[in-house]
């Protein structure tokens, strides 16, 4: 097997997996409700509620709006989005004022909704089991493995502490970080055409991720 095949490979897997563990992560409620500075209770109970909304599906082959809903109106204060965007951008974001800064975290954020958070889908009953959180400062590590039958992927969750409690900034599968994924590829659109051509190029994804919800 050539290595760009290997890479490829890779790349499919790191997205899979994190389309599964992305969207597991969005519930604001459970967040806010552990009333525990453990980042591991907070992430294992945010897991829980959400495969809770996943296996209650009459049909578990899809997303409906309704199901889709219930992640959206649970995403609010648990991903730092705008760290997610500022590392996976790289340099041009300090070039970016602050309504631009806002714009491509916007951009961003529902680009990993639609692309990722709508896989939902291909949750099929993993488990996921978590080790107790490492604490340095205000970070935090939070390591899990994804069981899927025989499979085992491992899994860390990198966080911060923010004013509004921790938050997520980013995930490893395998040892491949998302954030570090998103980075690669902006860059060889960057070095293309630019920052607008950047921007341009996740709009577009969005807008023909949207026309796909809708049909």
């Amino acid at each position: 097997m050539d290595t760009k095949h290997k890479e490829f490979l890779m790349l499919k897997l790191f997205r899979t997996t994190f389309a599964i563990l992305f969207a597991m992560l969005f519930s604001v409620s459970a967040w806010a409700s552990s009333g525990s500075s453990d980042p591991k209770t907070v992430i294992e109970t945010t897991v829980n509620q959400i495969i809770e909304v996943l296996e209650a599906r009459q049909d578990t082959t899809k997303l409906t709006s309704k199901d889709r809903d219930a992640i959206r109106q649970s995403v609010e204060g648990r991903f730092d989005y705008a760290a997610m965007a500022r590392r996976s951008l790289g340099n041009p974001w300090k070039e970016l004022d602050g309504m631009q800064q806002t714009h491509f975290t916007s951009v961003f954020r529902e680009l990993l909704e639609r692309s990722y958070g709508n896989r939902l889908s291909e949750y099929k009953g993993q488990k996921v089991v978590f080790a107790d959180a490492e604490l340095k400062s205000d970070k935090a590590r939070v390591e899990s493995t994804v069981i899927d039958g025989t499979r085992e992927t491992p899994v860390e969750y990198r966080l911060h502490q923010t004013e509004t409690g921790w938050q997520v900034y980013d995930i490893r599968i395998e040892g491949t970080s998302m954030v570090r994924t998103f980075y690669q590829d902006f860059k060889s659109t960057l070095v293309n055409g630019g920052y607008e051509h950047l921007l341009k190029t996740l709009e577009d994804k969005v807008t023909k991720l949207k026309e796909k919800d809708n049909d």
